[in-house]
């Protein structure tokens, strides 16, 4: 067997012992109801946090960001919900509900912590409740993110009209940029990963050493999703089995696919360092005639 291959493949098997040994199938179900369960305190305390910034249309483009890059199946029942209660009118942003709100969505960025800290093989240094101002955090740096973006969703268009207007033979070039909305979708979660893999868990990891495990988590989850609406609209029987469950049952299952694929992507990191991967490219060593001395830099990591 190729060097490369032999070596992939440890790092591989790696990645899955380590999963499965370390309860990676029940912190999925973990990040999974957590993120549901925080879908709806998050939107509720942005909508009222931008609502103060003269984000008006944070909601509609929170909603966008979060369910532009689901399946339609899956997404569009959850989407209207979301939708119908923003409706609701709220109080002020201190008051008890909306504190509330923000709590609760924080256990969504805590469950991504505690599931990144078991696969990258750390062990949380911080207190309790420093954990949980820095995830609080988190969901106010995500709120602004997203007010600012709702903003510019505002702006752009006017400055694109006029741009076509002034400069009607940039009229290709601006028809292009108008419609960066899945683009925005995809970079957004993109330096979420990023931000996630770096900073979340206990520890420190360089930029490196996280590219391989997001790249493969991206692939995962568009090829899991395309899998999975396929599934849905063929073989599935949710309704026959959940009858009026049956729509939010399938936003669970497809967030607990999200969460397996999530764990993996760091899982996959974890591996590489801990057999160093990535030095070894550096250094060249993947070539044929000096398979002994990479055999011996795995196994060298293997004890780690």
């Amino acid at each position: 067997m190729p060097t490369f291959l032999r070596v992939l493949y440890k790092v591989g098997y790696d990645a899955v012992y380590h999963f499965a040994e370390d309860d990676g199938w029940a912190m999925a179900s973990h990040v999974a109801l957590s993120a549901l369960l925080a879908v709806f305190p998050f939107l509720i305390f942005g909508t009222t946090l931008a609502g103060l910034l003269g984000a008006d249309r944070f909601a509609e483009t929170a909603v966008h960001l979060i369910f532009d890059t689901w399946p339609a199946a899956i997404a569009k029942p959850l989407s209207d919900q979301v939708r119908q209660v923003l409706t609701i009118p709220r109080g002020g942003l201190l008051t008890v509900s909306v504190l509330a709100a923000a709590y609760f969505a924080s256990n969504g960025v805590e469950a991504l912590r505690i599931s990144l800290n078991r696969a990258y093989r750390v062990n949380e240094t911080r207190w309790w409740y420093v954990t949980r101002l820095i995830s609080l955090g988190y969901v106010l740096v995500a709120v602004m993110i997203f007010a600012a973006i709702s903003i510019l969703l505002v702006a752009v268009p006017i400055a694109l009209a006029y741009a076509e207007t002034s400069f009607p033979w940039l009229k290709g070039v601006l028809a292009t940029i108008s419609s960066w909305s899945v683009y925005g979708t995809l970079a957004v979660l993109t330096a979420g990963l990023f931000v996630a893999h770096l900073w979340m868990p206990a520890g420190k990891r360089r930029l490196r050493d996280v590219v391989p495990g997001i790249v493969l988590t991206l692939i995962a989850w568009f090829a899991g999703a395309l899998i999975f609406a396929y599934y849905i609209s063929t073989f599935a029987t949710y309704t026959a089995t959940y009858a009026g469950l049956a729509s939010i049952m399938i936003v669970i299952v497809f967030l607990y696919i999200i969460g397996v694929i999530f764990i993996l992507g760091a899982e996959f990191n974890a591996a590489l360092m801990k057999f160093r991967v990535l030095h070894m490219v550096r250094r060249g060593r993947f070539s044929s005639n000096n398979g002994k001395a990479v055999s011996s830099q795995t196994n060298r990591g293997a004890d780690i």
